[in-house]
């Protein structure tokens, strides 16, 4: 299963996400739902820090991604992170044996 965990500001700000696990729907190199997660979850990763330019903390490795900006830049990616939040909102419903969406107060 693959798990994403948005992390956010007791508030509700969301300051980043991790995403870990596989989906388990295919065969590796096949499975259009890990392909989903991984291209939304890079294109969102790439756009905070080569477009935005946010010194964000970033760790992709097989299976695993983490993405995490500094609170006070938080704000610069609310849009991106809320259109992010809500693809992966959309694939849980479609795939909820596969897909599983939480919350971290961090």
């Amino acid at each position: 299963m693959i798990c994403a965990e948005f992390l956010t500001k007791p508030k509700g700000d969301l300051v980043g996400f991790r995403i870990s696990g596989h989906s388990g729907c295919g065969d590796e190199g096949t499975d259009i739902i890990c392909a989903a997660v991984s291209s939304v979850a890079y294109m969102t990763a790439n756009t905070i820090t080569e477009i935005l330019r946010v010194d964000a903390e970033v760790h992709a490795e097989e299976g695993y991604m983490l993405v995490r900006v500094p609170a006070e830049l938080a704000k610069d990616c609310r849009t991106l992170f809320a259109g992010f939040k809500l693809h992966m909102l959309g694939l849980e419903e479609q795939y909820p044996e596969n897909i599983n969406v939480s919350y971290v107060e961090v």
